[in-house]
């Protein structure tokens, strides 16, 4: 670990190294991973521009939410469409705005498979199903004919034990709630679980139905019938089904919780899951030129319809679970719960109240950003992410300064590294560093990282004043320091909420761009 630590400052300041990263699919209709059309591929995600322009995070009308889920159901998903479930979610609360014919589709497409073949997409069974198979808190679905019906006699069983065994982890042993019951909708009581050819674009998904109380409701989950090879070409049948089962699942346990949550904490949420359910599979990696491991100046709540840094943000949720134990997303649901005793907050609110007796939220995502700089101390298997870069790196020996100027959106950092140059040998050798930022209403922050030779690193947070500027010496010494890396941050969670954005609270961002500093020289006491 200590040698990969070293050698990733090294890297980043050369320029770094092509991120690679597993492709394996994993649920919905996420993102196909890099070098599909219009997504950014590893190299691409990892250039950056001196100002990068930031995704359109507008909401769409009711009549365009109809539009997105049709194509998204229809395997015609364009790159800046959602998930089936959040395209599906979002129709379902916005349906009631709808008339006429656009009406009657939404509530088609809504409706189960058992519903029939009057689904606008196809969606519905075309046979007649056969008997469900139930245990006490589930019924696996499926026709025995038919394009529908599952591989084998046996994959209905194993669905069935696949789900079974994720409500054990998610509900049972990690505490979330479980989904909503649906009264008899489905023939029964149980959580309801249907197997559909879904064609290749979509793993699955889980879809509101009815609302239960507050912004809490039921629903059901569709996963693909068999996940054969030659329309999911990436993982075995059973590994797909594994991720996509622990990632839709908990879908519906969010439906417990607030069904109209912010869309970046359900996904990103939601893809965590997999690393709980099924690390091995390590499908979640394929996000990582989207995750703010690789791409820190994407703020931490976006949600894209034109990339996947929803999903890939899931790193975030994967950094506090690590350091404050996985009971701490748990606690953010809590937070973020609409019922009596919940704390009724949207996705920021929430996580600042559970961080609050840790440092705070700046504090907590200032070191996360700056730790982001050597995966493998931040993440348990962080040894085998890839590297990322840097924004710019300057060697400074004797007599030499180098500024670095930048403009940071909200919840998002950028990140430079200063390494001792020649003649730099010796105890009294230091580096000084001045930080200009915005005032520190708007929650200005900066990391400095020393990077020691041996492989172990020294974290200081700047004081900044009330002005946001601050100062810092560090050692210097080349016998002893590979680099020294700075994480200028923009922290800032104000928002005009109810702006009709896809970000925290519907909001739109008040202190993007702001503009940040950094100045280092080479000094000798």
């Amino acid at each position: 670990m200590r040698r990969i630590i070293t050698t990733a400052v090294a890297i980043a300041l050369m320029g770094g190294a092509a991120l690679s990263a597993p492709a394996v699919a994993a649920d919905d209709s996420r993102p196909s991973g890099p070098g599909a059309a219009d997504v950014p591929s590893p190299a691409e995600a990892l250039e950056l521009a001196p100002e990068p322009a930031l995704p359109s995070f507008g909401e769409q009308t009711a009549s365009e939410t109809l539009a997105t889920a049709r194509r998204v159901l229809a395997g015609s998903a364009l790159p800046r469409d959602p998930s089936a479930t959040l395209a599906l979610r979002d129709l379902w609360l916005k349906k009631s705005k709808l008339r006429g014919q656009e009406r009657r589709i939404a509530d088609a497409m809504l409706a189960r498979p058992t519903d029939g073949v009057g689904d606008p997409q196809g969606f519905g069974y075309t046979v007649p199903e056969a008997a469900p198979l139930c245990n006490t808190r589930l019924c696996l679905h499926y026709v025995p004919t038919g394009p529908d019906a599952p591989p084998s006699a046996d994959w209905p069983a194993q669905n069935l034990a696949v789900m079974d065994s994720v409500w054990t982890q998610e509900v049972d042993q990690l505490g979330y709630r479980a989904p909503l019951t649906d009264g008899t909708k489905g023939g029964s009581s149980q959580f309801d679980v249907y197997l559909k050819d879904l064609g290749g674009d979509i793993y699955g998904f889980c879809a509101g139905e009815t609302p239960v109380k507050k912004r809490t409701g039921s629903g059901y989950c569709v996963l693909d019938n068999d996940f054969a090879a030659a329309q999911f070409p990436n993982g075995t049948p059973t590994d797909n089904l594994v991720v996509t089962a622990a990632h839709e699942f908990f879908h519906a346990v969010q439906y417990a919780y607030d069904y109209a949550e912010d869309p970046w904490m359900m996904e990103s949420t939601a893809t965590w899951m997999e690393e709980r359910i099924a690390t091995a599979v390590n499908d979640n990696r394929q996000y990582f030129p989207w995750s703010q491991v690789y791409a820190p100046y994407i703020p931490l709540d976006a949600f894209s319809r034109s990339a996947g840094y929803q999903y890939g943000n899931w790193t975030f949720w994967e950094y506090l679970s690590t350091k404050y134990g996985v009971g701490i997303v748990d606690k953010a649901w809590k937070q973020a719960g609409s019922l009596k005793g919940d704390g009724g907050k949207n996705s920021i609110p929430a996580l600042q109240k559970v961080l609050k007796k840790k440092g705070g939220l700046t504090k907590v995502y200032a070191t996360y950003a700056a730790g982001n700089l050597t995966p493998a101390a931040n993440f348990p298997e962080g040894a085998e992410y890839g590297i990322p870069k840097v924004r710019g790196a300057k060697k400074l020996k004797k007599g030499k300064r180098k500024r670095f100027a930048v403009k940071i959106n909200h919840l998002s950092s950028a990140s430079y590294v200063y390494v001792p140059g020649k003649g730099v040998s010796g105890k009294k050798w230091k580096l000084s560093l001045r930080v200009t930022g915005p005032v520190k209403r708007t929650s200005p922050a900066a990391v400095v990282v020393v990077h020691l030779a041996n492989g172990k690193r020294q974290v200081t947070l700047v004081r900044l004043n009330r002005g946001g500027d601050g100062a810092k010496k560090v050692s210097f010494d080349k016998r002893k320091v590979a680099a020294v890396s700075v994480t200028l941050v923009n922290g800032s969670t104000r928002y005009q909420c109810g702006k009709r954005t896809v970000l925290a609270c519907g909001g739109r961002p008040l202190d993007d761009k702001a503009r940040f500093a950094v100045l280092g020289w080479v000094t000798k006491h």
